[in-house]
Protein backbone atom coordinates (compact mmCIF):
# COMPACT_ATOMS: atom_id res chain seq x y z
CA UNK A 1 0.00 0.00 0.00
CA UNK A 2 1.35 3.43 -0.71
CA UNK A 3 -0.29 6.84 -0.27
CA UNK A 4 -1.21 8.90 -2.71
CA UNK A 5 0.22 12.70 -3.28
CA UNK A 6 -2.64 14.87 -1.76
CA UNK A 7 -4.70 11.86 -0.94
CA UNK A 8 -6.33 10.79 2.41
CA UNK A 9 -6.88 7.32 1.97
CA UNK A 10 -4.24 4.39 1.24
CA UNK A 11 -4.06 3.20 -2.18
CA UNK A 12 -1.99 1.13 -4.40
CA UNK A 13 -0.06 2.46 -7.09
CA UNK A 14 -1.71 0.46 -9.67
CA UNK A 15 -4.06 -2.04 -10.23
CA UNK A 16 -6.58 -1.44 -7.63
CA UNK A 17 -9.52 0.77 -7.30
CA UNK A 18 -9.55 4.14 -4.98
CA UNK A 19 -13.03 3.85 -4.88
CA UNK A 20 -12.71 0.14 -3.50
CA UNK A 21 -10.26 1.18 -1.03
CA UNK A 22 -12.40 4.91 0.01
CA UNK A 23 -15.39 2.31 0.53
CA UNK A 24 -14.09 -0.18 2.48
CA UNK A 25 -12.46 2.29 4.84
CA UNK A 26 -15.64 4.09 5.26
CA UNK A 27 -17.47 0.82 6.35
CA UNK A 28 -14.59 -0.37 8.53
CA UNK A 29 -13.95 2.77 10.50
CA UNK A 30 -16.43 5.28 12.14
CA UNK A 31 -13.70 7.93 11.68
CA UNK A 32 -12.76 7.18 8.37
CA UNK A 33 -11.75 11.08 6.12
CA UNK A 34 -12.12 9.07 2.99
CA UNK A 35 -14.10 10.90 0.06
CA UNK A 36 -14.92 9.90 -3.26
CA UNK A 37 -15.03 12.21 -5.93
CA UNK A 38 -17.06 11.08 -9.32
CA UNK A 39 -16.44 12.84 -12.57
CA UNK A 40 -20.11 12.83 -13.63
CA UNK A 41 -19.31 12.88 -17.54
CA UNK A 42 -22.57 11.39 -18.94
CA UNK A 43 -23.99 14.66 -20.61
CA UNK A 44 -24.79 12.95 -23.69
CA UNK A 45 -27.56 10.75 -22.30
CA UNK A 46 -29.69 13.99 -20.93
CA UNK A 47 -28.55 16.77 -23.95
CA UNK A 48 -27.08 15.25 -26.67
CA UNK A 49 -25.16 17.45 -28.73
CA UNK A 50 -26.82 20.35 -26.63
CA UNK A 51 -23.88 20.63 -23.75
CA UNK A 52 -21.33 20.29 -26.14
CA UNK A 53 -22.09 23.33 -28.31
CA UNK A 54 -19.63 26.12 -28.37
CA UNK A 55 -17.01 24.26 -25.74
CA UNK A 56 -16.40 21.32 -27.53
CA UNK A 57 -15.09 20.67 -31.22
CA UNK A 58 -16.04 17.00 -31.38
CA UNK A 59 -17.57 14.32 -29.48
CA UNK A 60 -13.49 13.00 -29.79
CA UNK A 61 -12.23 16.53 -28.69
CA UNK A 62 -14.72 15.74 -25.37
CA UNK A 63 -13.18 11.90 -24.94
CA UNK A 64 -10.44 13.37 -24.85
CA UNK A 65 -10.93 15.73 -22.29
CA UNK A 66 -11.37 12.54 -20.03
CA UNK A 67 -8.81 10.66 -21.10
CA UNK A 68 -6.06 13.49 -19.69
CA UNK A 69 -8.94 13.90 -15.91
CA UNK A 70 -8.37 10.08 -15.85
CA UNK A 71 -4.60 9.74 -16.50
CA UNK A 72 -4.39 12.89 -13.64
CA UNK A 73 -6.19 10.16 -11.03
CA UNK A 74 -7.59 12.92 -8.57
CA UNK A 75 -11.13 11.39 -9.69
CA UNK A 76 -12.34 8.17 -8.00
CA UNK A 77 -14.86 7.43 -10.70
CA UNK A 78 -15.48 8.77 -13.96
CA UNK A 79 -19.07 8.16 -14.84
CA UNK A 80 -19.93 8.43 -18.89
CA UNK A 81 -22.60 7.35 -21.19
CA UNK A 82 -22.24 3.56 -22.50
CA UNK A 83 -21.20 4.61 -25.98
CA UNK A 84 -18.64 6.98 -24.35
CA UNK A 85 -17.39 4.10 -22.22
CA UNK A 86 -16.81 1.94 -25.54
CA UNK A 87 -14.35 4.09 -26.53
CA UNK A 88 -12.38 4.92 -23.45
CA UNK A 89 -12.32 1.51 -21.48
CA UNK A 90 -12.16 -0.41 -24.78
CA UNK A 91 -11.10 0.85 -27.30
CA UNK A 92 -8.30 3.02 -25.74
CA UNK A 93 -8.36 0.96 -22.36
CA UNK A 94 -7.60 3.71 -20.05
CA UNK A 95 -8.82 2.58 -16.91
CA UNK A 96 -6.18 -0.39 -16.95
CA UNK A 97 -3.88 -0.54 -14.21
CA UNK A 98 -5.41 2.75 -13.56
CA UNK A 99 -6.89 4.06 -9.60
CA UNK A 100 -10.02 5.18 -11.61
CA UNK A 101 -13.36 3.43 -11.72
CA UNK A 102 -15.27 3.37 -15.02
CA UNK A 103 -18.86 3.26 -14.20
CA UNK A 104 -21.58 4.14 -16.47
CA UNK A 105 -25.31 5.34 -16.91
CA UNK A 106 -27.44 2.32 -16.37
CA UNK A 107 -30.62 4.33 -17.16
CA UNK A 108 -31.56 7.68 -18.62
CA UNK A 109 -34.82 8.95 -16.93
CA UNK A 110 -37.00 11.18 -18.83
CA UNK A 111 -36.26 13.86 -16.87
CA UNK A 112 -32.66 14.84 -17.95
CA UNK A 113 -33.95 14.62 -21.32
CA UNK A 114 -32.58 18.32 -22.44
CA UNK A 115 -32.55 18.93 -25.83
CA UNK A 116 -32.92 22.00 -27.09
CA UNK A 117 -36.69 22.74 -27.95
CA UNK A 118 -37.60 19.72 -25.83
CA UNK A 119 -39.89 20.32 -22.92
CA UNK A 120 -40.03 16.44 -21.45
CA UNK A 121 -38.61 17.65 -18.19
CA UNK A 122 -42.23 18.99 -17.55
CA UNK A 123 -43.69 16.06 -17.64
CA UNK A 124 -43.08 13.23 -14.52
CA UNK A 125 -40.11 11.19 -14.59
CA UNK A 126 -40.52 7.64 -16.36
CA UNK A 127 -37.87 4.98 -15.74
CA UNK A 128 -36.42 4.07 -19.40
CA UNK A 129 -32.56 2.80 -19.91
CA UNK A 130 -31.19 2.91 -23.20
CA UNK A 131 -29.00 -0.16 -22.54
CA UNK A 132 -28.66 -3.36 -21.26
CA UNK A 133 -26.82 -4.21 -18.15
CA UNK A 134 -24.78 -6.57 -20.59
CA UNK A 135 -24.32 -3.71 -23.36
CA UNK A 136 -22.75 -1.85 -19.98
CA UNK A 137 -20.42 -4.24 -19.07
CA UNK A 138 -19.24 -5.88 -22.30
CA UNK A 139 -19.92 -3.50 -24.86
CA UNK A 140 -22.30 -5.83 -26.53
CA UNK A 141 -25.16 -8.48 -26.24
CA UNK A 142 -23.30 -11.36 -26.65
CA UNK A 143 -20.00 -11.35 -24.86
CA UNK A 144 -17.94 -14.49 -26.05
CA UNK A 145 -17.25 -17.00 -23.10
CA UNK A 146 -14.95 -16.14 -19.88
CA UNK A 147 -15.17 -12.54 -21.52
CA UNK A 148 -13.86 -10.29 -18.66
CA UNK A 149 -15.99 -7.28 -18.29
CA UNK A 150 -15.09 -3.45 -18.58
CA UNK A 151 -17.18 -2.10 -16.78
CA UNK A 152 -18.54 -3.16 -14.00
CA UNK A 153 -20.67 -0.33 -12.22
CA UNK A 154 -23.29 1.76 -13.27
CA UNK A 155 -25.75 4.01 -12.07
CA UNK A 156 -28.80 3.96 -12.05
CA UNK A 157 -31.48 7.19 -11.15
CA UNK A 158 -35.33 7.37 -9.92
CA UNK A 159 -37.45 10.61 -9.27
CA UNK A 160 -40.34 10.33 -6.97
CA UNK A 161 -42.94 12.63 -7.85
CA UNK A 162 -45.77 11.72 -5.18
CA UNK A 163 -47.44 10.07 -8.38
CA UNK A 164 -48.50 6.26 -7.18
CA UNK A 165 -48.57 5.55 -10.67
CA UNK A 166 -45.41 7.24 -12.16
CA UNK A 167 -43.58 6.19 -8.07
CA UNK A 168 -45.05 2.36 -8.66
CA UNK A 169 -43.89 2.30 -11.60
CA UNK A 170 -40.20 3.40 -11.05
CA UNK A 171 -39.71 1.45 -8.28
CA UNK A 172 -40.94 -1.63 -10.48
CA UNK A 173 -38.05 -0.97 -13.19
CA UNK A 174 -36.18 -0.45 -10.22
CA UNK A 175 -36.68 -4.18 -9.03
CA UNK A 176 -35.83 -5.75 -12.45
CA UNK A 177 -32.64 -3.50 -12.85
CA UNK A 178 -31.53 -5.37 -9.35
CA UNK A 179 -32.20 -8.86 -10.93
CA UNK A 180 -30.55 -7.84 -13.99
CA UNK A 181 -27.81 -6.51 -12.48
CA UNK A 182 -27.31 -9.39 -9.40
CA UNK A 183 -27.61 -11.85 -12.25
CA UNK A 184 -24.82 -10.64 -14.09
CA UNK A 185 -23.08 -9.51 -11.29
CA UNK A 186 -23.01 -5.98 -12.18
CA UNK A 187 -22.33 -2.92 -9.23
CA UNK A 188 -24.41 0.07 -9.32
CA UNK A 189 -24.99 3.47 -7.26
CA UNK A 190 -28.64 5.15 -6.63
CA UNK A 191 -29.15 8.79 -7.50
CA UNK A 192 -32.53 9.77 -5.98
CA UNK A 193 -33.40 13.48 -7.65
CA UNK A 194 -35.80 16.09 -5.94
CA UNK A 195 -39.53 15.42 -7.12
CA UNK A 196 -39.67 17.00 -10.89
CA UNK A 197 -43.10 17.56 -11.75
CA UNK A 198 -45.00 16.18 -7.78
CA UNK A 199 -48.36 16.21 -6.51
CA UNK A 200 -48.40 18.94 -3.88
CA UNK A 201 -46.32 17.46 -0.93
CA UNK A 202 -47.71 18.13 2.29
CA UNK A 203 -43.89 19.32 4.00
CA UNK A 204 -40.75 19.93 3.19
CA UNK A 205 -39.34 18.10 -0.01
CA UNK A 206 -36.07 17.13 1.83
CA UNK A 207 -38.72 15.13 4.27
CA UNK A 208 -40.12 13.55 1.78
CA UNK A 209 -37.13 12.65 -0.61
CA UNK A 210 -35.44 11.07 2.55
CA UNK A 211 -38.81 8.82 3.59
CA UNK A 212 -39.10 8.08 -0.05
CA UNK A 213 -35.66 7.16 0.08
CA UNK A 214 -35.03 5.17 3.26
CA UNK A 215 -38.66 3.39 2.06
CA UNK A 216 -37.25 1.99 -0.60
CA UNK A 217 -34.44 -0.09 0.44
CA UNK A 218 -36.04 -1.12 3.49
CA UNK A 219 -37.28 -3.92 1.04
CA UNK A 220 -34.34 -4.76 -0.62
CA UNK A 221 -31.87 -6.90 1.30
CA UNK A 222 -27.98 -6.04 1.54
CA UNK A 223 -26.97 -8.10 -1.15
CA UNK A 224 -28.44 -6.23 -3.50
CA UNK A 225 -28.55 -2.79 -2.15
CA UNK A 226 -26.13 -0.29 -3.95
CA UNK A 227 -22.83 0.61 -3.46
CA UNK A 228 -23.77 3.96 -1.99
CA UNK A 229 -26.18 6.80 -2.58
CA UNK A 230 -26.32 10.26 -4.70
CA UNK A 231 -28.73 12.59 -3.71
CA UNK A 232 -29.37 16.41 -3.91
CA UNK A 233 -28.19 18.47 -1.29
CA UNK A 234 -31.30 19.65 0.23
CA UNK A 235 -29.24 21.28 3.40
CA UNK A 236 -26.83 20.46 6.03
CA UNK A 237 -30.04 18.62 8.38
CA UNK A 238 -31.39 16.64 6.28
CA UNK A 239 -28.00 14.94 4.81
CA UNK A 240 -27.24 14.69 8.77
CA UNK A 241 -30.61 12.78 9.12
CA UNK A 242 -30.45 10.53 5.97
CA UNK A 243 -26.57 9.64 7.23
CA UNK A 244 -27.48 9.03 10.85
CA UNK A 245 -30.26 6.60 9.17
CA UNK A 246 -28.78 4.13 6.98
CA UNK A 247 -25.67 2.10 6.54
CA UNK A 248 -25.04 3.09 3.11
CA UNK A 249 -22.97 5.61 2.02
CA UNK A 250 -24.17 9.01 1.27
CA UNK A 251 -23.14 11.16 -1.93
CA UNK A 252 -24.30 14.17 -2.93
CA UNK A 253 -25.25 15.58 -6.59
CA UNK A 254 -23.44 18.74 -7.45
CA UNK A 255 -26.23 20.68 -9.43
CA UNK A 256 -25.46 23.26 -12.03
CA UNK A 257 -22.35 24.91 -12.49
CA UNK A 258 -21.66 27.41 -10.30
CA UNK A 259 -19.14 29.88 -9.19
CA UNK A 260 -15.79 27.98 -8.40
CA UNK A 261 -16.04 28.91 -4.28
CA UNK A 262 -19.37 27.60 -4.52
CA UNK A 263 -18.41 23.83 -6.04
CA UNK A 264 -15.37 24.62 -3.08
CA UNK A 265 -17.72 24.68 -0.15
CA UNK A 266 -19.96 22.46 -1.66
CA UNK A 267 -17.69 19.03 -1.46
CA UNK A 268 -16.18 20.58 1.97
CA UNK A 269 -19.77 20.99 3.37
CA UNK A 270 -21.44 17.84 2.30
CA UNK A 271 -18.09 16.12 3.89
CA UNK A 272 -18.63 18.08 7.30
CA UNK A 273 -22.31 16.64 7.34
CA UNK A 274 -21.78 13.61 6.66
CA UNK A 275 -21.35 12.45 2.84
CA UNK A 276 -18.64 10.64 1.86
CA UNK A 277 -19.34 11.13 -2.39
CA UNK A 278 -19.97 13.86 -4.72
CA UNK A 279 -21.10 13.24 -7.91
CA UNK A 280 -20.00 16.60 -9.99
CA UNK A 281 -20.73 17.67 -13.89
CA UNK A 282 -21.66 20.33 -14.79
CA UNK A 283 -19.22 22.11 -12.38
CA UNK A 284 -16.32 20.83 -13.69
CA UNK A 285 -17.25 20.02 -17.46
CA UNK A 286 -17.85 23.88 -17.55
CA UNK A 287 -15.04 25.00 -15.59
CA UNK A 288 -12.38 27.30 -17.45
CA UNK A 289 -9.80 24.57 -16.26
CA UNK A 290 -11.67 21.46 -15.55
CA UNK A 291 -8.21 19.31 -14.95
CA UNK A 292 -6.94 21.99 -11.82
CA UNK A 293 -10.96 22.10 -10.74
CA UNK A 294 -10.36 18.64 -10.50
CA UNK A 295 -7.10 18.81 -8.56
CA UNK A 296 -8.26 21.65 -6.26
CA UNK A 297 -11.58 19.74 -5.26
CA UNK A 298 -9.11 16.28 -4.16
CA UNK A 299 -7.18 18.97 -1.96
CA UNK A 300 -10.25 20.59 -0.74
CA UNK A 301 -12.13 16.86 -0.15
CA UNK A 302 -8.47 15.95 1.68
CA UNK A 303 -8.86 18.90 3.92
CA UNK A 304 -5.72 20.23 2.54
CA UNK A 305 -6.67 23.41 1.77
CA UNK A 306 -10.11 25.60 2.39
CA UNK A 307 -12.49 26.56 -0.36
CA UNK A 308 -11.93 29.99 -0.30
CA UNK A 309 -8.20 29.58 -0.16
CA UNK A 310 -8.65 26.66 -3.61
CA UNK A 311 -10.62 29.70 -5.40
CA UNK A 312 -8.00 31.79 -5.11
CA UNK A 313 -5.46 29.16 -6.30
CA UNK A 314 -7.45 28.22 -8.96
CA UNK A 315 -7.78 31.43 -10.26
CA UNK A 316 -3.97 31.77 -9.87
CA UNK A 317 -3.40 29.00 -11.96
CA UNK A 318 -5.77 30.23 -14.83
CA UNK A 319 -3.33 33.12 -14.99
CA UNK A 320 -0.41 31.29 -15.28
CA UNK A 321 -1.32 29.56 -17.88
CA UNK A 322 -2.40 32.58 -19.91
CA UNK A 323 -7.02 31.55 -19.61
CA UNK A 324 -8.97 34.49 -19.06
CA UNK A 325 -11.42 33.41 -16.32
CA UNK A 326 -14.99 33.76 -17.30
CA UNK A 327 -15.62 35.43 -13.80
CA UNK A 328 -13.41 37.65 -11.71
CA UNK A 329 -11.60 36.39 -8.73
CA UNK A 330 -14.25 38.59 -6.76
CA UNK A 331 -17.61 36.87 -8.50
CA UNK A 332 -15.90 33.55 -8.31
CA UNK A 333 -15.93 34.01 -4.23
CA UNK A 334 -19.36 34.40 -4.32
CA UNK A 335 -22.02 31.39 -2.65
CA UNK A 336 -24.63 30.60 -4.81
CA UNK A 337 -26.09 27.59 -3.60
CA UNK A 338 -28.75 28.27 -1.56
CA UNK A 339 -28.21 24.95 0.62
CA UNK A 340 -25.18 26.83 1.53
CA UNK A 341 -25.84 30.44 1.77
CA UNK A 342 -26.49 29.56 6.16
CA UNK A 343 -23.44 27.39 6.74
Amino acid sequence: MARVAGRGALVPSRGVKSLDVALADVHRNADSTAFVICYAADCDMGGGMRPFVGRYRSLEHFHDTLEAAVEQAHIDILLTSVSAMDVLARDRQLFTGSPVTPAVRANDTTDIWKARGGNYLAERSRPFASTTVREAMYGTLTPTLGQVPDVDLGLWSITFNNDIDADERSLERFRQFRQEAADEGFRYFVEVFNPNAPNPIDGPVADYVNDCITRMFAGVPRATQPQFLKVAYNGPQALEDLVAYTPLVVGVLGGPASTAHDTFKLVSEVKQHGGRVALLGRRIREADDPLAMIELLRHVADGAVEPDDATREYHGRLGAQGITPSRSLEDDLVIETPELLGT
